[in-house]
């Protein structure tokens, strides 16, 4: 199969597109013939050799795919060969077969391609089990996500608004708050010409923040809380430390919760990709929340892809197709 790995870690170009050897489905999994996969953020600090994959899972990137089951591991009876499928990888997604804990499989959303399916599982699962399971974002709740005009932003903004939430986001340019507001973002926040902070002291603090930018934001974040706030740390874009204003989180019995999905044992992230497709798929297919592509480029076009990832032009996913 064709499949791309990192020949020594470094910039996009150290992407390669090699053979390897197809993978075999082992004791409840299943073997997905991938129609599409999406860079994340997390694929870039991989490749940069920061990022490693947790024991076990395959060293070629990509967290997510769409595509065809092709084969089933022993004692699997919840999935057939030719269903159309989505999926949560550990990696291995960007590839033309990987094999998956089945229940990290989800069926595709009605409505939704099979492509476009590739840009669901890692925001949905990502959002829905942090603002949602583990924050507990409530309708008429503040609620203020960085960097709007990604793949886990523009999923977010959607998601927190369809489930009747306040929502404040951040961008740093007027074309991705204008998709921001579209998407149903009801303040939008330009961090390069004003502060997060200012704007949401005014409005009274956050109930739940979802960050990715770790360090950089830390004492901000806080600050911007609201009383028994929420602040949700799920990326280190900005820096692995910082300083915690304790007695501030003290004063608003607040909480500072850090997260990570990939290294989840499968049992949990079967049951968040249960709970997604139970709580959000409905959403999706009643066109409440839709998956944003920024674009989509062949396997062969990944460096290419990655280098649109760094550049940070791109508003929602970037999806590859094989």
């Amino acid at each position: 199969m064709r499949a791309v790995v990192v020949t020594d870690p470094g910039g996009p170009e150290a992407l390669t597109v090699v053979d390897l050897p197809d993978p075999e489905p082992g004791p409840g999994e299943v073997l997905v013939k991938v129609a599409a996969t999406a860079i994340n953020r997390a694929d870039t600090l991989q490749r940069q050799g920061f990022y490693p994959p947790p024991p076990g899972a395959s060293d070629v990137l990509g967290l997510e795919c769409s595509g065809t089951v092709a084969g089933l591991g022993e004692g699997v009876t919840d999935w057939q060969v030719g269903d159309q499928v989505c999926a949560l990888l550990a990696g291995g997604g960007y590839a033309e077969l990987v094999a998956v804990p089945a229940g990290q499989l989800m069926p595709v959303p009605e409505g939704v391609s099979l492509v476009e399916a590739a840009a669901i599982p890692e925001v949905a699962c990502t959002v829905w089990s942090n603002v949602f399971m583990i924050a507990g974002l409530q309708p008429g709740e503040k609620f203020l996500v960085h960097g709007g005009g990604g793949g886990i932003g523009t999923f977010a903004i959607q998601l927190a608004s369809a489930m009747s939430a306040k929502v404040f986001t951040t961008a740093g340019s007027r074309e991705k708050l204008a998709v921001c507001a579209e998407l149903g973002a009801d303040v939008t926040i330009n961090y390069r010409e004003e502060s997060f902070l200012d704007v949401l002291t005014e409005a009274g603090g956050a109930d739940v923040i979802l960050d990715n930018m770790g360090a950089k934001y830390l004492p901000d974040n806080v600050k911007a809380l609201a009383t028994e706030g929420r602040l949700v740390i799920i990326g280190m874009q900005g820096g692995v430390k910082g300083e915690l204003d304790i007695a501030r989180l003290l004063g608003k019995r607040g909480a500072v919760i850090a997260t990570s999905l990939r290294a989840r044992p499968t049992e949990e992230k079967s049951a968040i990709c249960a709970s997604v497709v139970e709580h959000v798929w409905p959403l999706i297919e009643d066109e409440q929340v839709r998956p944003i592509v920024h674009t989509t480029l062949p396997l062969e076009s990944i460096v290419e892809a990655h280098q649109l990832m760094e550049d940070s032009s791109h508003v929602g996913k970037i999806l590859i197709t094989l």
